[in-house]
């Protein structure tokens, strides 16, 4: 895979000039001049102008709600409900769109493929499905779906049977020694450890189909059986581990047994694969699903080599801008998958800019065609505005922390490129809809669904709709106690190439 290029402060400010690079990187108004009482009144007047401009298309959808553009609706439908992927969408969401935009076939991308729940969901819907992932741990989601999607042999079910009812880990030897990165060591009891290592060397003695299988079911386990918890930014540790526990202890309850989990997981699989049924129509017709093919690696290498005019419709959900970091939240299972350090902080650089870690990426280095993507976030007024107050927050030393004005910059460029590819791949009135969430930092609200709209604009989609749930989300209590409670959209935009 290619690896994307980034760029530190030194070779930013040394010899390199490539176009639109400069303006990216560093604003002209980034000093602490910039920055008076009245640089958030600024924002909100700017914002207001843009809010307008697009009131005709903004709406409250009552049909969607939390559950329905997170996982929550997934966990009681069979198979999406196998691995807890809490940064996805749901099915039902994804089947929302494709029939609001009243398309019946035709070929489906998520650039952002996560757990790969728009491209299943679209397949069983008759439509073909492609897809991009960087994270090992979505890639292996995916690759297990479309190795059960074909169907396992009764002597394959079996030996998952057998697995589920009498556990063959319980006499394995050797045992395979268990994975683990620095941000993972100590993350399960003894015991469960011992036994994950008998469990990893019990399935070489299987066939591969049953030993992929397994292992993703070890995955969908990990974090239910450790000490931890996912938590946006990071893992949270309970006070049992050896870790040193924070300001507050954590309790985070009770924790099943190795064996507990494992084999209600396998019977679980067992039992979605049994009960499988195919879709069908309004009129009870059966659907006959489409392929769906997954390109390993980071959208911005992979989504400038696709055809251009190649897909009626994309349906996403990119990173949000709020500091998650999915290579420490995914840490566990990404251990599991051969990952080590080094692939660790290659991955975290490139993965779209969502956290503070990020480094800054040479994007026209990447592609020298995305000038004009640039130029246009250059030129977004709103977008602007709020990095110049961001720069000026650092230079006063008011930020909590001073890689929020790199990460929120990133974030945009980056995102402005993705579309300017989404476009191009895009057939002619054929749709992008992407789910994402507004944030807020040092007290600025950045209306992400009006900045990205309007740069879409400038790209040839039209602003179809922004739909806006009907129930916000609250900022931090950090930004809450400086700054006051402010609701923040929730939104699905849907854009049609003109």
């Amino acid at each position: 895979m290619k690896t994307i290029q980034v760029l530190s402060d030194s070779a930013i400010l040394g010899d390199l000039e490539l176009p639109g690079q400069r303006e990216l990187y560093h604003s002209s108004a980034g000093s602490s001049e910039a920055t008076d009482p009245g640089e958030l009144s600024k924002i909100e007047v700017i914002d207001a102008t843009l809010k307008a401009r697009y009131a005709p298309r903004i709406r409250t959808e009552n049909l969607l709600d939390r559950r329905v553009v997170s996982f929550q609706a997934n966990k009681s439908k069979a198979v999406y409900r196998w691995y807890k992927y809490k940064e996805g969408f749901s099915a039902s969401l994804v089947e929302f769109l494709l029939r609001h935009a009243g398309v019946k076939s035709g070929t489906v991308l998520d650039p952002f493929a996560g757990s790969g729940t728009a491209l299943f969901a679209a397949r069983s819907l008759g439509f073909h499905a492609e897809g991009i992932e960087l994270l090992p741990i979505g890639q292996k989601i995916i690759a297990t779906r479309q190795l059960v999607d074909t169907g396992l042999t009764t002597l394959e079910m079996a030996a998952l049977e057998r697995w589920a009812q009498r556990p063959p880990w319980k006499t394995s030897q050797p045992r395979k020694q268990l994975p683990e990165l620095r941000i993972t060591k100590d993350a399960y009891p003894d015991k469960t450890k011992r036994e994950i290592e008998a469990f990893l060397g019990a399935l070489g003695k299987e066939t591969p189909t049953v030993s992929s299988v397994l292992e993703f079911a070890l995955l969908c386990v990990l974090e239910s059986v450790s000490f931890t918890r996912k938590d946006g930014q990071y893992l949270r540790w309970d006070y049992r581990s050896n870790r040193r526990p924070g300001q507050k202890p954590f309790d985070k309850g009770e924790i099943p047994s190795f064996t507990t989990a494992i084999s209600s997981k396998i019977q679980e699989i067992v039992s979605d694969l049994s009960n499988d049924a195919p879709s069908t129509d309004l009129f009870h017709q059966p659907i006959h699903p489409g392929a769906v093919t997954l390109h390993n690696g980071s959208c911005l290498d992979i989504l400038p080599t696709l055809a251009s005019l190649s897909y009626d419709m994309i349906i996403t959900s990119p990173p949000y801008c709020n500091r998650y970091d999915y290579t420490r939240t995914y840490a566990l299972e990404i251990a599991i998958l051969g990952v080590d350090e080094h692939r660790l902080s290659e991955l975290r650089q490139n993965m779209l800019t969502c956290t503070v870690e990020n480094k800054l990426k040479s994007l026209l280095a990447i592609n020298s065609s995305w000038q004009s993507a640039i130029a246009i976030a250059d030129q977004q007024e709103l977008l602007q505005a709020i990095l110049q107050y961001l720069d000026a927050q650092r230079a006063k030393g008011t930020l909590n922390n001073s890689g929020i004005p790199r990460m929120v910059r990133g974030y945009f460029y980056e995102l402005a490129c993705v579309i300017y590819e989404c476009a191009r791949v895009l057939k002619h009135g054929g749709r992008l809809m992407m789910v994402n969430d507004n944030v807020r930092y040092a007290g600025a609200s950045i209306s992400v669904d009006l900045i990205l709209s309007s740069m879409a604009e400038s790209m040839g989609l039209r602003v179809e709709q922004i739909m806006v749930l009907p129930t916000g989300k609250g900022n931090s209590s950090q930004q809450m106690g400086h700054h006051g409670r402010e609701e923040l959209r929730k939104c699905v935009y849907i854009w049609q190439k003109e």
